[in-house]
């Protein structure tokens, strides 16, 4: 017997694969048969992912140079005897091992999550009775039978069916449920249009059938995409990758300079022990160990952020890898668009009516071209076009979905909800809109037959006694064009005046439309006697042409402006789709995207598999809309827009693009439409899934990355002067100017009151109008290497200056040293300010634009006054208080080192 894996289904006949499966196609296997299969093939479970173990897990997390850093600051504070310091180094270690950690869990989680929608029980026909079993029971050759609402337990090939449609949204990409037959399938169809097949996971949404299972557990659709997850390996974000490599530069640096003090020191006959103080102070105080509580805390702040625009941040370093997007690749369905079947238009045979309004809610109007909804006549506008009325009836009556509003909202804005199909659902909310009650219909005219919508039908009707008359009745009637035009012998003017039938109008009218995307629905009345049942072909013919409905699912009205902000913003917006490449095409130029087939801005999952690798490389480059591409085809495309040196984000919703989303830079899901697997996987979840939203993120992710280098640029050239003091009084064998006990002061209280404030800075303007930062820059620039090395010399001269100033005229040495102190924090004060822009002068910068800046710098200024007043802290710290010269001389030595910076900045403004 062959199985799934070697067999394509879909390509052969349904007699052929019950013989392939040696099965029956009425009375299934024989239970005995059944549980012999089950042995052989296993349960119909998806395997369930192996984790690594908590301590792989944490050894993993561990081996991180920025951890290493950690860990040997907090064992040199600890030999100093500094428990605060290496207290609070411990916590950022600890914070940033337990986000590793719990972004691995999540990883698992969504891997988890894919064995969920595999449902519980299946209605099976076993040795000819049909029974219900537990669907990890299936076996390849059961038997299945499926009607609406059912989730399909497994890969099955249809042997019969009763109009079956299939939601396949989660699976495919398809927006629109997906009519089902038993034709046969060319071999290389793809799993998007193999309309005899359904697979795992998805939804039966209408009619019923039966069918063979072909694919059970990992064998199916559903555990290929459980396979891709799996083996994608989440590789660290930019930042982090850029931060190791530049944490173990900066220790090598460090490591080295404190060897020079340690073994200069000693040479000049300095006590060993007091060296090896020194050189540790050197180190500690070089080592911006603030740095990861910054990393942090900027991150966080960027969370809290983007969580009050809608965007659900699950893994805190994918906020400044946004930040760095260099293109967005976007699902269609419920991010560009919707997610809502809308009626845009309604075409009689006397006149265009346009239909305001989007998605399910019923509020908005009828209007002809002419008329706007404030200037229309009064009254219903199908009170006066009998044909508008008959179309919006016919579309509202024959329909077997419902409209509903959410319970528990305030005021009535409670959110409107469908069942059923969604393009009945559009139909249903349209008719309102033109002043149809549709209860009342129903009250005055009873339901004497429904026919349902079948694929070989293509319509479906609703037979009515007309009020109280014995044998009169109303047919109403809707389906396809072409279906139903043939079966009118007239259509219906204004006044209900029958004409002769148009149809080469009809379908010209109708062309136009499906040009732009729009589905098309065409609607017809008859009048009937006599009660024949509708299941008599002759009984539904005669009819009367209506018109038709247009609908589609509508643009969200931001997306085309969020599109744009991302182009001005340097960033390439694609969108890769399952959706038919027609729809596609029409809502990427409606949102302002350039999907046309003809100059290669469209390509189709076809083009994709025949096109060899470095044709590929070059057109997902160039392409801006993919339509009908698989999961694998979307991984394909991700992987080579990233060794193209992309940084990329991905929006998707469905079980499709879990693994897309995974293997992501950042992965966005959509938080109302999507699948519980795509969120599990992504690193984002937009709560209201729209593509606004993911700009906003863009921006609050700049506004991160931002901050970061504003911290970067302002705790570099600071920390490397607190190390470098110690250096040069130990090589030139002079007194130092501060003591190691004051330098690890200076960073304990700086690090936190200053520095950790830049991470609270608002976005400056123009943020989304400059390019992204190029992926290859690195994060220790030449610029700012000479930013680091003239305020490392300012600091270093300025502490040296303000020291022996003290001491020339009298000061004891501790006042000396409490001057040098002093002056260090007081030009980090104001050399924070010029880092609160990057870009701009430190005076065009709103003053009270952050106000935790303020906080900063006044908790910092008590700190310092303490630390020079109290007697308990010059004791500890060896300090002493200082006079009104000491700090004009402090003040004068800090504003002339921050002239010089501002002169810099003017001159080179750009250093990241």
């Amino acid at each position: 017997m062959n199985t799934a894996s070697d067999t394509a289904h879909h390509s052969l006949a349904a007699h052929e694969v019950v013989l392939i499966l040696e099965t029956d196609a009425l009375k299934g296997l024989s239970p005995q048969e059944a549980a012999t299969r089950k042995g052989v093939f296993g349960p119909n479970v998806l395997p369930r992912p192996q984790g690594a173990g908590f301590l792989r897990s944490l050894i993993h997390q561990v081996n991180d140079p920025l951890i290493y850093v950690l860990l040997a600051a907090v064992a040199v504070t600890l030999l100093l005897a500094e428990y605060v310091d290496a207290l609070v180094i411990s916590v950022v270690v600890i914070v940033n091992l337990a986000i590793g950690l719990l972004q691995e869990s999540r990883a698992e989680a969504a891997l988890e999550a894919l064995r969920s929608l595999v449902p519980a029980a299946s209605t099976v026909i076993r040795g000819g009775a049909k029974m219900d079993v537990r669907s990890e029971e299936l076996v390849p050759g059961d038997l299945v039978f499926l009607e609406a609402g059912d989730k399909v337990p497994a890969d099955i090939r249809l042997v019969r069916l009763e109009g079956l449609e299939a939601d396949e949204s989660a699976l495919t990409g398809e927006s629109e449920p997906v009519p089902k037959d038993q034709i046969v399938l060319p071999v290389t169809t793809p799993v998007a249009d193999r309309r005899n097949m359904v697979y795992s996971g998805t939804l039966v949404s209408a009619g019923s059938g039966a069918g063979i299972v072909v694919a059970t557990a990992g064998g199916t659709e559903l555990g290929e995409i459980q396979r891709l997850m799996g083996a994608i390996r989440r590789q660290p974000t930019l930042l982090t990758r850029k931060l190791g490599g530049f944490s173990k530069a900066l220790t090598g640096v460090i490591l080295g300079l404190a060897a020079v003090t340690f073994v200069f020191g000693v040479a000049r006959g300095q006590p060993a022990g007091e060296m090896f103080t020194a050189a540790v102070a050197l180190a500690v105080g070089a080592v911006p160990e603030g740095l990861p509580a910054a990393v942090s805390v900027t991150l966080a702040i960027g969370v809290r952020r983007m969580a009050a625009r809608r965007a659900v941040v699950r893994r805190l370093p994918v906020v400044e890898t946004l930040g760095s997007t260099t293109v967005i690749c976007s699902d269609k369905t419920g991010t560009f668009t919707e997610n809502q079947m809308t009626v845009v238009s309604v075409t009689t045979p006397s006149g265009h009516y346009h239909v305001s309004g989007t998605g399910y809610s019923p509020e908005g109007a009828i209007t002809t071209a002419q008329e706007t909804p404030g200037a229309a006549p009064p009254g219903p506008v199908a009170d006066r076009d009998a044909a508008l009325y008959w179309c919006l009836l016919a579309g509202a009556v024959s329909n077997d979905s419902a409209l509903s509003r959410e319970s528990g909202q305030s005021r009535g804005n409670g959110q409107w909800r469908v069942r059923g199909d969604p393009t009945e659902a559009a139909m249903l909310v349209a008719a309102p809109k033109g002043g149809i009650d549709t209860k009342l219909f129903l009250a005055r005219n009873d339901v004497l037959q429904s026919l349902p919508f079948t694929h070989e039908r293509q319509y479906s009707a609703s037979h009515h006694r007309k009020g109280t008359s014995p044998d009169q009745g109303i047919l109403l009637v809707k389906g396809s064009l072409e279906r139903i035009l043939g079966l009118c012998t007239g259509r219906m003017g204004t006044d209900g005046s029958i004409s002769a039938l148009e149809p080469s109008k009809a379908f010209g009218e109708a062309d136009q439309l499906a040009g732009r995307g729009l589905r098309i629905i065409a609607t017809a009345v008859g009048f009937t006697h006599g009660q024949a049942p509708l299941q008599d072909t002759g009984a539904v013919s005669g009819l009367v042409f209506t018109g038709f409905q247009a609908m589609q699912d509508p643009p969200r009205p931001a997306a085309a402006r969020a599109v744009q902000s991302c182009k001005d913003a340097g960033i390439d917006v694609k969108m890769m789709t399952g959706d038919h490449p027609r729809t596609a095409a029409a809502i990427a130029a409606a949102v302002g995207l350039d999907g046309n087939s003809t100059v290669g801005g469209l390509l189709t999952g076809t083009d994709v598999e025949g096109l060899t690798g470095d044709e590929l490389s070059r057109a997902v480059n160039t392409a801006t809309v993919f339509a009908r591409v698989t999961p694998q085809q979307k991984l394909r495309l991700i992987g080579l827009l990233q060794d193209s040196g992309h940084i990329v984000a991905m929006t998707g919703d469905g079980v499709n693009d879990a693994p897309a989303l995974r293997q992501a830079d950042v992965g966005v899901a959509m938080g109302g439409s999507g699948t519980e697997v795509a969120k599990e996987a992504a690193d984002i979840v937009l709560t209201d899934d729209n593509f606004a939203t993911i700009e906003a993120a863009v921006e609050e992710g700049r506004n991160v990355l931002d901050n970061l280098f504003k911290f970067i640029t302002w705790t570099l050239p600071t920390n490397m002067a607190e190390g470098l003091v110690i250096l040069v009084a130990i090589l030139m064998g002079w007194t130092l100017p501060i003591l190691p006990t004051q330098i690890l002061w200076i960073n304990m209280t700086t690090a936190v009151a200053l520095g950790l404030m830049l991470a609270f800075e608002p976005k400056e303007p123009g943020l989304m109008s400059r390019p992204p930062r190029d992926p290859d820059r690195p994060l220790f620039t030449r610029q700012l290497g000479l930013r680091v090395l003239l305020v490392s010399a300012l600091l270093v001269g300025g502490t040296w200056w303000t020291f022996q100033g003290e001491l020339g005229r009298g000061a004891s040495l501790p006042e000396a040293r409490t001057a040098a102190l002093n002056l260090f924090v007081a030009f980090q004060i104001l050399y924070l300010f010029s880092c609160r822009s990057l870009g701009h002068p430190a005076w065009t910068v709103k003053p009270f634009s952050n106000r935790w800046l303020a906080v900063g710098v006044l908790l910092q200024v008590l700190a310092q006054a303490a630390i020079t007043y109290l007697p308990a802290m010059n004791t500890l710290f060896h300090t002493a208080p200082l006079d009104l010269q000491s700090w004009l001389a402090v003040f004068l030595a800090a504003a002339a080192a921050w002239g010089v910076v501002a002169l810099d900045k003017h001159f080179r403004p750009n250093i990241t």
